[in-house]
């Protein structure tokens, strides 16, 4: 048997160590900070927000429920589907803020 010893090694290879590389190391990537027009106040207390997320989804409400109003066939239909989507959004948020009330978190 005979064995070729015209093959080099790949360890000065730069195939072979971005290879290596892709391969062995974990990935590390950092952390994409996408911009805001809005942010929340990191030192509000989990209640808090939650009451102000519940007043927000009853403004949410009440606007999409007038719009849908004013709308007839299937852009009606879809407006009062908002509503109901954002009735069961506050349905969870009130039910978590009870979670609160009641120490049970």
């Amino acid at each position: 048997m005979q064995i070729d010893t015209t093959l080099t090694s790949p360890l000065d290879s730069a195939a072979a160590q971005r290879a290596l590389d892709y391969y062995l190391k974990p990935a590390v990537s950092e952390e994409v900070v996408e911009p805001r027009f809005f942010d929340v106040n990191r030192n509000i207390k989990g209640e808090e927000a939650l009451v102000h997320a519940s007043d927000l989804l009853r403004c949410a409400a009440a606007t999409a429920y007038e719009s849908a109003n004013h709308l007839q066939g299937a852009n009606r239909d879809l407006a009062f589907s908002t509503v109901h989507m954002i009735d069961m959004a506050r349905a969870m948020v009130d039910r978590s803020l009870e979670c609160y009330e009641n120490g049970l978190r």
